[in-house]
């Protein structure tokens, strides 16, 4: 009978491949050994499988959400398990996006300029409930993340735990290793890296809030 578990099982197993690598191993007992080790798979799941096991987000915090998003590298959550402790002070380094906090429609901009200097494919972690649905902060001076971005997991809470956050990012890596074309990200016109302004022929100009209304400053179209 076959030892499959404990000290026996171990010290059968390195055996075996002490016996493979001599070439003592043939036959069925080759086929079998092979047959354990060998998984098979298609090239777009092993890009997909990497991209979500290695992410690299921004360093990048908005409010008092960006104190629980420092804690999750921290020994007690360690979120090096899963491969996500490298943050990066570059966008042009980081393909994951953590908006920690409040947006202002002032920051908006500037957050979709980060957000459009990042590596391609990249995704956004909308964090806490103020960057969700606007929060506490329900006035016109806030503005949600996903009316000028995309946004890939929302994350509740006011502000979430660091386990939340943790939550958020593994949903995460199943929608990147279980959808990796995102297609849906077509409805929020962010298959390039600029949006521009229709009325405006300057290529660097960044379309947050859609054209300009009459009586903001802005002439009226004749």
């Amino acid at each position: 009978m076959a030892v499959t578990e404990g000290p026996d099982a171990f010290r059968a197993s390195q055996m075996r491949a002490r016996d493979m690598l001599r070439g003592d191993l043939e036959g069925e007992e080759l086929e079998k050994y092979v047959q354990e080790r060998i998984i098979t798979t298609t090239l777009d799941k092993a890009v997909s499988w990497a991209r979500g096991n290695a992410m690299f987000p921004a360093t990048f915090g908005l409010a008092c959400c960006a104190i629980e998003m420092m804690s999750i590298v921290g020994g007690r959550v360690d979120v090096a398990r899963f491969g996500f402790e490298a943050f990066r002070a570059s966008p042009r380094q980081a393909d994951l996006l953590i908006l920690s906090g409040r947006v202002s429609i002032k920051m908006a901009p500037v957050v979709r300029r980060i957000y459009d200097q990042m590596l391609e494919p990249k995704w956004t972690i909308a964090m806490g409930a103020c960057c969700s649905s606007q929060g506490i902060f329900n006035n016109y001076a806030i503005v949600p993340a996903d009316k000028f971005m995309p946004v890939d997991v929302h994350v509740p809470g006011c502000p979430p735990r660091p386990e939340a956050l943790v939550h958020g990012i593994l949903t995460l890596r199943d929608k990147i290793q279980g959808d990796p074309t995102m297609g849906w990200r077509s409805r929020y016109g962010a298959e390039g890296t600029e949006e521009v302004l229709p009325l405006h022929s300057s290529a660097d100009s960044v379309n947050v809030f859609g054209a300009p209304r009459p009586g903001l400053g802005e002439a009226p179209s004749a």
